[in-house]
C-alpha cells in the first residue's frame, strides 16, 4: 500500500464527515486503520510463518501510522483557511 493513501483518505474522509473536528478523526482513523489492516488482520499469515516469537508491525506500519500522524493538521488548515491557503 502507497505511503500516502490511509493519512490522505482518513483526511478526506473526516473532513467531509466533521469539518469541526477533521483533524482529530484523521488522526484516529488513519492509525487505527493501518493498524488494524497491517497488523491484526494479518495475525493468521503471522501464525503461518511458525516461528516462536513474531513482531507485528515493521517500517510498513511505522510509515503509514507516522504520515498519518503528519497530515491530520493540514486538514486543520484546509478548514480554517480554505483551500486557497495552498493556492496562493
Amino acid at each position: 500500500m502507497p505511503v500516502f493513501l490511509a493519512p490522505l483518505t482518513s483526511a478526506l474522509v473526516a473532513l467531509a464527515l466533521d469539518p469541526e473536528h477533521a483533524a482529530h478523526l484523521a488522526y484516529i482513523s488513519g492509525v487505527f486503520g493501518v493498524l488494524i489492516g497491517a497488523d491484526i488482520l494479518r495475525l493468521k499469515t503471522i501464525a503461518a510463518l511458525g516461528t516462536p516469537v513474531a513482531a507485528i508491525g515493521g517500517a510498513g506500519t511505522f510509515d503509514g501510522i507516522f504520515m498519518t500522524g503528519l497530515l491530520p493538521p493540514i486538514s486543520l488548515i484546509v478548514k480554517r483557511q480554505g483551500w486557497h491557503a495552498f493556492t496562493t
